[in-house]
């Protein structure tokens, strides 16, 4: 794994939005360093009774599989879920050793990176905005991976905490 930094190599767009994309993955994985399975399970939140460190690793993972594969790529749907229960793919965290879905994390992360790097950053997507019609361009659904992401790390934050006091960066 490469070392967790948000600066770019250069300033351009691209640079700057793919560095930070690997930073706020490696973010994830950083979270997760030494935790017990039985902490990684636990739904410590009343309110949110899917939301788990695991859960929350494999909700990213199938994210991103979702916006490269299936809506940039246009690829066949494989989320776990459905319009009806769309915590499904954290639920099915509980059900995997985090090593593993960190592994499939980073894997899907590596074919993203790949996809990113064979394509213009306005590639239209095959996927198009059901309120619009539009096509998204690969440089939204890169930045949209990021919020998404950087969001669920403040999560992992507080959850990492209620597991096992462990805080940081």
């Amino acid at each position: 794994m490469s070392k967790r930094t948000d600066f770019p190599t250069s300033f351009d767009e691209r640079a700057t939005l793919t560095q930070l994309l690997s930073y706020v993955r490696l973010t994830v994985h950083a979270k997760c360093v030494g935790l017990s399975q039985s902490d990684a399970v636990q739904t410590p939140l009343p309110s949110s009774p899917s939301m788990s460190i695991a859960g929350l690793v494999s909700h990213l993972r199938w994210s991103e599989a979702f916006w490269i594969d299936v809506v940039f790529l246009g690829g066949p749907n494989q989320w776990p879920g459905t319009d009806d229960d769309s915590e499904l793919q954290m639920r099915a965290g509980l059900e995997q050793p985090l090593t593993e879905l960190l592994d499939e994390y980073a894997k899907q992360a590596a074919h993203t990176d790949d996809v990113i790097a064979a394509r213009d950053w306005d590639a239209e997507a095959v996927g198009r905005d059901e309120n619009t019609g539009r096509p998204f361009a690969l440089r939204y659904i890169i930045t949209h991976l990021i919020e998404e992401t950087a969001r669920h790390n403040g999560h992992l934050d507080i959850l990492r905490e209620l597991a096992d006091g462990v805080t940081g960066d």
